[in-house]
Parts: C-alpha cells; sequence; structure tokens
C-alpha cells in the first residue's frame, strides 16, 4: 500500500525521542529549527487571521512566554508579525521571570527585542483588549499540576478580551483555551481532540524523511500535488475516467446537483448522473456538462426499483460509481441501492443515506464510506473495515481508515458545519477515485485535503459566517492553485 503524503503523529516519548536524533541536544542545530517555528508561526497566524479580517498594522499582540522553546518559538513569531508594522505593539509577560529563560529562548527575546520594529514591552499582567495572543507557557515536557500563579495568568487571558488565541504545540496547562493550536515540527498525540487546543494545525519544519513510519498519520498539502502537474498531451475524456452518481429525490434534489457539480471539478473525464426523471431538465440546465439520464420514480419521488436495467446496461462505461447523496431512505430505494452494491464490479463510494448495514456489507468490489457520526453508528462503526474498505469519518478532524491506517485531517474548519458539505465531499472523492481506480486510499486523501483546503480559502475570503456551500464547488481550482506556489519546509 502506498500511502499519501503524510507524517506520523507521536507519543510524547517518541517525539523526545526523535528530536533528541535530530539535534542530540546541539543548540547550534536547534536554533535554525527554532526560527524555522518561528517563521512558520507568523506565516500561519497571519494567514488563519484573514478569516477573521486579519491582524491589524497598528495591532496589539501579547506574548505568554514559558522558560524554553515554545517561548522562543512564540517570541521568533512575535518577531516576524512586527515585520513590516511599526506601529504594532508586543507585550510579553515571562511566566517564570526574565530570568528563567534557557539561553535559546533568551537568545529569541534578545533578538525580538532588538530585531523588531515595532514597540516591545515586557509586562507583569495583560491588561486590556489584544488582537493577538500567542500561549509558548508550556511544552510537552509539561507535568501538572502548573503553579496557581501560571493557572491564575492563564485564567486571566482567557477573560480577557482576545480576537486570535494561539497556542504552541498545546494550549498551556489545558487552562489556556485556544482559537489555533500550531504543531510545530512534530504533531502530538495528546493534541488531537483536545478540549482545549480548537482547530489543530500541523507545520511541517521537515523533521521527517520520506517514508517515516507510523499508523496514526496526518496529511500534508503535498496529497494533493498529483493533480497540479501537467496532463498528457494526447490525452482525451476517456483518459480521466467515467464517474457514475446515483442518487436524488423529490424530498433531497439538491443534494445529487451539489455532487454532480463537485465530481465535475474533480478533474474525471466524464460524469454520468441517475436522477429521478423529474429533475433531469433543470439540472442538466445547471449542469450541461453532465451526463443526465432519467429514472423512474417511486410515488414520494425517490429512485424505483424497476430504473436498475439503466445502470447495468450502462455499468461497463464507468470507472467509479457513487451511491447515496439525496438518495432518502423509502424502502424501495434502499433496497435499489443495496441490490446495485452487491452486484456492480466498479469500485464506488457510498454516502449520506447510502449508508445503511444492508448496502455497505454486498458486494466485492472495493469501496470508501465516508459516514459522519451517526452515519458510522448506524453501520456499526469502525467494526465494518475490512479488505477492500476505505473508511472516511467525517468531523470536525476527518480520519481515513484503511487497514490499521488512520490519516488525520486538520484541513477545513467550522465553515464546513453546513448541510452540503457531505455531498460536495462525496463528489468530488468519487470523481477522484474514477481517475484512480486502484487506489481508493489515495482518493479518499486527496478528496479530504481538497475540500479541506478549499473550505479555508472560502472562509479566508469570506469568514465564517456568510458563506453557502455552493460556494465551496467554486472554491476547489484556487484552492489547488494556491498550494503549487507552496513555500518550503517551515511554511505550511
Amino acid at each position: 500500500m502506498n500511502l499519501p503524503p503524510s507524517h506520523p503523529i507521536l507519543s510524547c516519548e517518541a517525539s523526545r525521542a526523535w528530536e533528541h536524533a535530530i539535534f542530540q541536544g546541539d543548540e547550534a542545530k536547534e536554533w535554525p529549527a527554532m526560527l524555522r517555528a518561528g517563521r512558520a508561526l507568523a506565516q500561519a497566524i497571519r494567514r488563519d487571521a484573514e478569516e477573521i479580517g486579519g491582524l491589524p498594522d497598528a495591532g496589539r499582540i501579547l506574548v505568554l512566554a514559558g522558560k524554553g522553546h515554545n517561548g522562543g518559538d512564540a517570541l521568533l513569531a512575535a518577531r516576524e508579525l512586527c515585520a513590516g508594522r511599526p506601529d504594532a505593539r508586543v507585550e510579553v509577560v515571562f511566566a517564570f521571570g526574565e530570568r528563567s529563560l534557557r539561553p535559546l529562548a533568551a537568545r529569541a527575546w534578545r533578538d525580538l527585542v532588538h530585531g523588531a520594529r515595532a514597540q516591545v514591552a515586557k509586562v507583569p499582567a495583560p491588561t486590556g483588549a489584544y488582537d493577538l495572543c500567542l500561549d509558548g507557557v508550556f511544552g510537552f515536557p509539561f507535568r501538572p499540576p502548573a503553579p496557581s500563579h501560571v493557572v491564575a495568568l492563564l485564567q486571566r487571558v482567557n477573560a480577557a478580551p482576545i480576537r486570535f488565541r494561539a497556542a504552541v504545540d498545546l494550549p498551556s496547562a489545558g487552562v489556556f483555551r485556544a482559537d489555533f493550536t500550531y504543531a510545530t515540527g512534530i504533531l502530538k498525540e495528546p493534541v488531537v481532540g483536545a478540549p482545549a487546543a480548537g482547530r489543530v494545525c500541523y507545520l511541517d519544519l521537515g523533521f521527517f524523511p520520506a517514508g517515516a513510519g507510523g499508523d496514526a498519520r496526518v496529511l500534508l498539502p503535498e496529497t494533493l500535488d498529483p493533480l497540479r502537474g501537467w496532463r498528457e498531451p494526447t490525452t482525451d475524456k476517456r483518459s480521466h475516467g467515467h464517474a457514475f452518481v446515483l442518487g436524488g429525490s423529490g424530498a433531497y434534489p439538491g443534494a445529487v446537483l451539489l455532487t454532480v457539480l463537485s465530481a465535475l471539478r474533480s478533474g474525471a473525464g466524464l460524469v454520468t448522473a441517475f436522477v429521478p426523471e423529474a429533475l433531469v431538465a433543470a439540472f442538466a440546465a445547471r449542469a450541461p456538462e453532465a451526463i443526465w439520464v432519467g429514472w423512474p420514480q417511486t410515488p414520494a419521488g425517490g429512485l424505483a426499483l424497476e430504473g436498475e436495467h439503466l445502470l447495468r446496461a450502462r455499468i461497463d462505461r464507468a470507472t467509479a460509481l457513487l451511491i447515496g447523496p439525496g438518495l432518502g431512505r423509502e424502502p424501495e430505494t434502499l433496497a435499489l441501492a443495496a441490490s446495485v452494491a452487491g452486484w456492480s464490479p466498479v469500485p464506488m463510494v457510498i454516502d449520506a443515506d447510502g449508508l445503511q448495514r444492508e448496502v455497505v456489507c454486498v458486494g466485492r468490489a472495493p469501496r470508501v464510506l465516508t459516514p459522519h457520526a451517526g452515519e458510522l453508528e448506524r453501520i456499526g462503526g469502525r467494526q465494518v473495515l475490512r479488505a477492500g474498505i476505505t473508511l472516511v469519518e467525517k468531523g470536525p478532524v476527518t480520519r481515513i481508515c484503511h487497514g490499521p491506517t488512520v490519516l488525520h485531517s486538520f484541513f477545513g474548519g467550522p465553515v464546513l458545519a453546513r448541510g452540503g458539505s457531505g455531498d460536495v465531499l462525496a463528489g468530488l472523492i468519487g470523481g477522484l477515485l474514477a481517475q484512480a481506480p486502484a487506489d481508493p486510499l489515495g482518493a479518499a486523501a486527496r478528496g479530504v485535503v481538497w475540500h479541506g483546503l478549499a473550505a479555508d480559502f472560502l472562509a479566508r475570503e469570506k469568514g465564517p459566517a456568510a458563506t453557502c456551500i455552493s460556494e465551496l464547488v467554486e472554491r476547489l481550482a484556487p484552492a489547488l492553485r494556491e498550494g503549487s506556489a507552496r513555500p518550503c519546509a517551515g511554511g505550511s
């Protein structure tokens, strides 16, 4: 199995061992890594702040610095954030006093004082409102309990009016309430799902060689690189797969339309959609690039069993089949879905109402299942995994399970918490699977990462509230092109 571009998620003990193997306690090696971390933090914070309107040039930044590397990372990030902002003000609170700083953190403090063109001040405690707070008090050597004065400091910061709260590696003592936690160099297990961590962002600092092992992994933007290159000049539409979509109903007509629009953007050469016949005219006007096949309807407007011959007659043209978006739960329609899943020979994606045990557990064709938490429970949880099944568990952190491997995607955010988001993802994965039918895991990973990056792009452009999921489809192309100019290690 060829894994998509990804890095291992390590325990705290394994992380310390990995870092020791790289640096061997040599500050001459650790300092360049700290500089990369500071730059990567600043770049990521600038980018993510766009979602709430950006950081003002005359903004006020609070840095909470501990003794060691996390404090040094935060101080260097503050220096980078002040570049070109002479009217900015940085206030630093040393949680254990300035004299407690270890050598590299002290060097980072001197760099901030002498290298930033902004106003820099050491203060005993935070006062008033801030545009950004950088939490660099504790790193992963932290062992509870935290000193009472530090807990009081963190609680005071939590209560302060701060627009953007960013933690370096982890929220200090589990008390600091972060909007984002930036994992620098290595993503550690305790951060994944930590209640105080907010949204997690992994910053690749080049610590891992290609092929570094581990079953728990974090997906990288490079997952999409195969989609960013040239296509063969002699290619034609049949060279890039033919995605079939089976879905839609009178109750949920929009879902299958979103799926088809997304599949068309996936790069698939052909997309054929089998939908209730009453929907064909309107959908063909909305997406004339797709082939629309009208399907006999049940009295309630769902797909009727009698139309199965339409799919059987064409299935040899398909390279992937997607079942489920907008399907509804009529017994006759679900019986149709189970029948198709049982006999279809092509790799398939099963989504939404297609996610029923009687559908996902029949047949031998490889398949990608895309449940959210409720649907996952309905089909029996991870126990449904068997040879040939790739499981995409949708959520704030989307997990892709394939055998013992679990790939984590931290792309996207609350902007995806809208109806239709899963339909767009299903269309992407279905279209990508049509182009790579022998690689369901790769298709799932590329779909999840692309979907998340497009959501990040949309949120930065329009903010987290006033957006529609239909706009997400239009952000797939710019999100893909934005990544083609990705910086080297040290960026994100």
